[in-house]
């Protein structure tokens, strides 16, 4: 065989494929955890509860449609967040903190360029408004996931304050929970806009309680990364109001939320047990370990928790009516 027949050729494309692959997985590879599993979580479960999960008789076609469209959920999910971290991780001050804290990523590890990082963003955000708006579903939230995420990264709106910082966190898990939900129903806009099959109303106040609960914690994210976002000169909460208060900010409200989200889910004893411990557990790592490596744990911890509390509602056998 000569170096350059088909079967060479065949195994070049093969590798710049898998190598492109996984270029791309490692845009969103610290993101798995934080959006995409929980989210498509979200949609799987709170789409069931909306069906009326316990009268599968009659749910039985649209429950085994929203099962089938899983794949459809990963898809939007991913797509969408996709260019969000590109976005995201293409500044030089991006570069220059991933190349402490992640220099796996694919521009510290000179994968692409910036310049090549942009064209692959404006793609894939072409890609994810095509996915959105003829595919599957959630086109609204794809829109609002662009704005947030061009306000965000483009302009700095979470640099500056960290309450502006907190809120576009908290829209961002509102669109990407929303359009979750609205992709496994298969409904579009309808599941919020007063369709009575869809059961809008305890739906989209279920929504709310997970935006709120986004807005008042997710800054627990950013105590592990004080030292690179100071580096940086971006302001959060940590740095702005001390990590003292930020820790209390964040341990008082946990245990709220841990008690309050069973009771609105009408969750039995153990998913309430389960939610109560790990929001407790977030709430006593944040005060007892706050060295670098426990904060990065404490942020996991706290994941699980709301992946718990996302799944709430089905485990509860809620019927969003």
């Amino acid at each position: 065989m000569s170096v350059g027949g088909p079967n060479f050729r065949i195994c070049q494309l093969s590798s710049a494929f898998a190598s492109s692959g996984y270029t791309i997985w490692l845009f969103i590879a610290s993101d798995v955890q934080t959006i995409l599993l929980p989210s498509t979580i979200f949609g799987i479960t709170n789409a069931l509860a909306a069906l009326d999960f316990r009268d599968v008789q009659s749910q039985s076609p649209r429950y085994i449609n929203t099962v089938h469209r899983i794949p459809l959920i990963i898809g939007w999910v991913g797509i969408n967040l996709l260019p969000l971290t590109m976005n995201n991780q293409r500044s030089p001050s991006s570069i220059a903190e991933d190349s402490l804290n992640k220099p796996w990523r694919p521009l510290p590890s000179k994968r692409l360029s910036g310049s090549q990082a942009k064209r692959l963003m404006f793609g894939f955000y072409a890609l994810a408004l095509v996915y959105s708006f003829c595919y599957s579903g959630g086109h609204r939230q794809c829109l609002g996931l662009i704005v947030l995420g061009t306000c965000y990264n483009s302009f700095g709106a979470g640099d500056h304050d960290p309450v502006i910082r907190n809120i576009i966190n908290a829209l961002g898990y509102f669109c990407f929970n929303s359009g979750a939900v609205e992709v496994a129903l298969g409904s579009g806009p309808a599941v919020f806009a007063g369709s009575p099959e869809a059961r809008p109303h305890s739906l989209s106040l279920w929504i709310m309680v997970i935006t709120a609960i986004i807005l008042t914690t997710m800054h627990v994210q950013d105590m592990c990364d004080q030292e690179g976002d100071a580096k940086r000169g971006r302001r959060t909460v940590p740095l702005v109001i001390g990590d003292a208060a930020a820790r209390w900010s964040i341990a008082i409200p946990m245990p709220v939320w841990g008690v309050i989200c069973p009771l609105l889910a009408g969750s039995g004893p153990l998913a309430t047990g389960l939610s109560v411990v790990l929001a407790f557990a977030v709430a006593i790592r944040m005060l007892m370990w706050r060295d670098t490596a426990s904060d990065r744990m404490t942020f996991r911890v706290w994941n699980l928790w709301i992946s718990v509390v996302y799944m709430l509602p089905l485990l509860g056998g809620v019927s969003w009516s």
